[in-house]
């Protein structure tokens, strides 16, 4: 990975590494000869150092150019930085986790927004480059943190009109006075929840405490939720003897939350291996909850390759996470740690035809790393 300077504050030339033109040159031999360009600037820093699409793709008319910010590139927050926590936080992200530091609303962890971008720009990029192979032409990508958080909650930026027109309107204010009277992140939510109530009663899709620790259950169907009778012994009155079910039946404001009651008695009654195999032997999808850690050296994690070990430069052995898919014909392998930064710069810049002694140069005026 080549790495260059990113431009001092307030500098508008259009030259790259602190607005010396250098670099934007040889920028612009590398692109010759590449499929994709990554971009991570705020709106205008491209147009700046001379790298934006029109100028590339001029140079390249194939190249497929991904550009990522965090709020798009039109619109009141343009020029706003981002990172993930600032996006979690204006998208509600964090606000639906509801995860308290203290008294204050904290990030989801981990970096769900970033990661999930990634994602989001790789999909993009081999959709663009399946595109090029058959029509021949390259194009332009915009990627967005906010895009791409708000995508993973459509089921709640959703507005039904039939539904909807009478609770989201009166939703929307009543967190505004909360916030006006300064009320707790936790009194808020309590607020937000009058017209988002939880179901009453849920058993079936939930985390529950054992006798040793915690067993996620997820119990959508009406098949599962049989098993899960099947499975704990317990008695469901929604389900009919007719066999139908009857989501909220008369009285269930109080007997739902007995049932819940009932079941997480039951659940601290076992282990979460008991529990978990008794689970196994039903068909019912659950499984413990673990910290990350705790997946080091577990025998799933060894027998699907998730976890390899490779030695880092500066920080010596280190165990990581393998490739999380599997290819037929071109199997993936972990063959060395992340590059640190401009690590492999020297490489890169000789392939683009540059000496030793221009690439020494160039390192010296401080525009390569």
């Amino acid at each position: 990975m080549a790495r260059f300077r990113e431009p001092e504050p307030g500098k508008t030339g259009r030259g790259c590494g602190h607005g010396q033109p250098e670099a934007q040159e040889v920028i612009h031999s590398l692109v010759k000869d590449s499929d994709v360009v990554i971009i991570n600037y705020r709106p205008g820093v491209a147009e700046q150092l001379g790298i934006d699409y029109p100028t590339l793709s001029a140079i390249n008319p194939n190249i497929v150019y991904c550009e990522n910010t965090a709020f798009g590139k039109k619109g009141p927050l343009a020029k706003r930085g981002g990172y993930d926590i600032v996006v979690q936080a204006l998208t509600g992200l964090m606000a639906g986790e509801a995860k308290l530091d203290g008294d204050v609303p904290t990030y989801v962890y981990p970096a769900i927004g970033d990661y999930a971008t990634g994602i989001q720009m790789s999909n993009a990029i081999c959709a663009a480059l399946y595109h090029r192979e058959k029509t021949g032409k390259g194009q332009r990508i915009d990627c967005t943190l906010m895009g791409t958080a708000m995508a993973m909650q459509t089921s709640q930026f959703t507005w039904l009109e039939m539904f909807d027109d009478e609770v989201i309107p009166p939703m929307l204010e009543s967190p505004k006075q909360a916030r006006s009277e300064m009320k707790t992140f936790t009194q808020q939510v309590g607020v937000h929840k009058m017209f988002r109530p939880a179901a009453a009663g849920n058993i079936y899709y939930r985390v529950y405490q054992t006798k040793d620790g915690f067993i996620a259950v997820g119990a959508l169907s009406m098949a599962l939720r049989i098993k899960v009778m099947a499975a704990t012994g317990i008695k469901d009155p929604r389900f009919q003897p007719d066999g139908t079910f009857v989501m909220a039946p008369e009285g269930w404001e109080t007997r739902g939350p007995e049932l819940v009651a009932e079941a997480e008695a039951l659940f601290r009654t076992k282990t979460t291996d008991e529990w978990g195999q008794r689970f196994e032997q039903h068909g019912v999808p659950a499984g413990p909850v673990f910290f990350i850690e705790e997946l080091f050296d577990h025998p799933q994690t060894i027998a699907n390759g998730l976890q390899v070990h490779v030695e880092h430069p500066m920080l010596g052995g280190m165990k990581m996470v393998g490739p999380p898919f599997q290819m037929s014909e071109t199997p993936l392998e972990a063959q060395s740690p992340s590059p640190m930064l401009g690590e492999h710069t020297d490489e890169v810049l000789a392939e683009a035809g540059l000496s030793s002694a221009r690439i020494e140069q160039l390192r010296a005026a401080g525009i390569v790393l």
